[in-house]
């Protein structure tokens, strides 16, 4: 039987996974990213990822100062994610994780985010501008969403119905 911390954060990193691939069906999302991300000097293969495990984080953070379940998780309203990826301060989002991940690469990533957060300076500065991308990808979701306040479930389901896993 999985324990309750760890199918939460696989919720949460799930929500991550699919949070790109669907904000890029909208026209130029991609390309402006690449572009960000460019001049950022990040490359778009890390900054990806860290935009997924950022999103994953901050869904995760809401979902233990609010007490919610893994069950309940996709209740949780987007515009509420968007606003702990700017408002929270880094170290706060690292808060209650698992011990361990199943998945190594989330291991790898958190471990990027942690380093980052704690080194300070242009470190600081990187997971500054990627807050900023995560909010913008969960705006997008939330203004191309049929539904008036979207949550993390109606993000899951059409990432189903798209085959995006």
């Amino acid at each position: 039987m999985t324990a309750a911390p760890d199918l939460l954060w696989r919720r949460c990193a799930h929500l991550g996974r699919v949070l790109l691939p669907q904000a890029d069906q909208e026209p130029g999302e991609r390309t402006d990213r690449h572009e960000h991300l460019r001049t950022w000097g990040i490359s778009q293969a890390a900054g990806e990822r860290l935009i997924e495990i950022f999103t994953a984080l901050a869904a995760h953070a809401v979902a233990a100062d609010a007490a919610i379940s893994a069950e309940r998780l996709g209740g949780l309203p987007l515009e509420t994610v968007a606003d702990a990826a700017t408002g929270k301060r880094d170290f706060e989002l690292l808060a209650g994780l698992p011990a361990t991940f199943d998945d190594v690469r989330d291991d790898q990533a958190v471990a990027l985010f942690r380093l980052s957060a704690y080194e300070g300076g242009q470190a600081s500065r990187r997971l500054f501008r990627l807050s900023r991308e995560v909010r913008h990808a969960l705006t997008v979701l939330a203004n191309s969403s049929p539904t008036r306040r979207p949550t993390c479930e109606d993000v899951c389901r059409r990432a189903a119905d798209s085959d995006l896993r």
